[in-house]
């Protein structure tokens, strides 16, 4: 049997990049998948692309109404919700010294005000159909610092904690938290940079599949005694940084 028969999930940012490969692999392991976000077009691309078992929803993650139409939707078309993968964010850059309000106040919005205003407006509806998951997308910059990424940095180290103090919240009601780490992934925001420059281990990008298929472990009932854990794919990134082989004819 598929490991994610019976499970009907809500993605956000599921139009494109990694939230596309999540929707694809867990509907390749049988799960019904509604895909949030606010690019209409290619949400509903990829959802007729994808076929019956898929759905799109307009779902701009800091917006209660659309959390709440989202949910909703999905319970209408799939009769349930049993897992929620937090999958949209943004990044920007800056030091202190020009890092603005306004670019704190968006990355704060999307990226953490948009997983809990998820998780409310979901809760219900996972409680319902326990066993079920909840699935933060944090990053490595969720586990360690990173330069000219403080604001990131500090989104991604809020949804891990987030993460793990509602682990601890839902427990008893059958409906396990965890987060997700991702390093460098090859996707539309990668594709200019060299991966053999890579200062991690492994000395390349992460196919968006490999991070997919733990977010489908996570989904299924294999993972059943997982709750409140950071997951970490990053190629060995956060185990420290590889030392650059030396160049041909380096002393």
């Amino acid at each position: 049997m598929s490991s994610l028969a019976g499970k009907v999930a809500l993605i956000t940012g599921g139009a494109r990049g990694m939230g596309a490969s999540h929707a694809r692999v867990m509907l390749g392991e049988g799960a019904q998948v509604m895909i949030g976000d606010i690019d209409d077009e290619a949400g509903r691309m990829l959802a007729e692309e994808l076929g019956p078992d898929a759905r799109y929803v307009h779902l701009d993650v800091t917006s209660p109404v659309d959390w709440r139409a989202a949910v909703d939707r999905t319970v209408a078309e799939f009769g349930s919700l049993s897992v929620l993968v937090n999958n949209a964010g943004i990044l920007n850059h800056g030091s202190i010294d020009e890092y603005t309000l306004e670019q704190w106040n968006a990355i704060m919005a999307v990226n953490v005000t948009g997983t809990f205003l998820g998780i409310s407006a979901a809760v219900d509806a996972l409680r319902v159909s326990a066993p079920s998951s909840v699935i933060n997308m944090s990053s490595t910059d969720g586990l360690i610092g990173s330069v000219g990424r403080f604001g990131y940095t500090a989104s991604k180290f809020a949804i891990t904690g987030l993460t793990k103090s509602l682990a601890l919240e839902l427990a008893s009601d059958g409906v396990r938290v965890n987060s997700v780490h991702p390093g460098g992934v090859r996707t539309g925001m990668t594709g200019g940079i060299d991966e053999k420059a890579a200062p991690w281990a492994m000395r390349r990008f992460a196919d968006p599949t490999e991070i997919s298929a733990l977010v489908a472990y996570l989904a299924s009932d294999r993972s059943s005694f997982s709750t409140g854990s950071s997951f970490v794919a990053d190629g060995g990134l956060t185990a420290g940084t590889a030392s650059i082989p030396p160049s041909s004819g380096a002393i």
